[in-house]
């Protein structure tokens, strides 16, 4: 049974960094992708940064240059560093595992969610 446990969220004043951790247990092959994504009150849902199998991460716009994945195959883990951590930056942020080939953008590809880790941004 494939598991995916995210830790590492908490309360940041803006400007101030996180590290969000995936951990990840009972895979039987390589996921196509691992993503995180995030969902703040009111809103979609929306992609945050993804990378693939082959390890080439994409970001999202608004976190461009602030925020970094990256994975470590070793300890079925990715990670999410957040520098520069804005008050819009504020949402519930999942990981999830994809087996599917295709756009690590598509969120129906995912087929493995975690529980999810709150981040709170103050101003």
């Amino acid at each position: 049974q494939v598991q995916l446990v995210e830790s590492g969220g908490g309360s940041v004043q803006a400007g101030g960094s996180l590290r969000l951790s995936c951990a990840g247990s009972g895979f039987t092959y390589r996921s196509q992708c691992m993503g995180w994504f995030r969902q703040a009150p009111g809103k979609e849902r929306e992609g945050v940064a993804v990378i693939t199998g082959a390890g080439i991460s994409f970001y999202a716009d608004s976190v461009k240059g602030r925020f970094t994945i990256s994975q470590d195959n070793a300890k079925n883990t990715v990670y999410l560093q957040m520098n520069s951590l804005k008050p819009e930056d504020a949402a519930m942020y999942y990981c999830a595992a994809s087996t599917q080939v295709g756009s690590c953008w598509r969120e129906s590809n995912y087929a493995y969610w975690g529980q999810g880790t709150q981040v709170t941004v103050s101003s």
